[in-house]
């Protein structure tokens, strides 16, 4: 970014700039990772479901939480990989603990989702 650019985006209203950040920043997150996709999909269906399965007020504060905490760790997983491409473009093995110590906040949100989810729509299902 050049200084002119750098000092037009100032003169922006600030919230505004920062809206259209965050949204572009959902469009990369959802246009360059494949896993994000998935996490839209199940999301989706997710959403769905609930809807299908008229949710109590209880079941949908759980789940959507479980839908925020995946979504936001999939986030700062994939600024920490950007980062660490960023920073470390040769290979070394602190830059892949990073991004497996990421991948692996991942793993964990997306399991405990699956663990809401089954708590969650399983008494609709007819299991628990």
């Amino acid at each position: 970014m050049t200084r002119e650019e750098y000092r037009a985006k100032q003169r922006r209203p600030m919230r505004l700039v920062a809206f259209r950040d965050a949204f572009n920043g959902l469009r990369v997150l959802c246009g360059t990772q494949p896993n994000a996709r998935f996490h839209l999909l199940a999301t989706g269906c997710a959403l769905g479901a609930g809807v299908w399965f008229r949710l109590a007020r209880w079941e949908w504060v759980a789940l959507v939480l479980a839908v925020i905490v995946v979504w936001a760790v999939e986030a700062l997983n994939t600024a920490i990989e950007f980062t660490v491409d960023l920073l470390s473009p040769e290979p070394h093995f602190l830059a892949g603990w990073a991004k497996d110590v990421a991948a692996g906040a991942v793993l964990v949100a997306s399991v405990g989702a699956v663990v809401v989810g089954c708590l969650v729509f399983g008494p609709h299902l007819g299991v628990g």
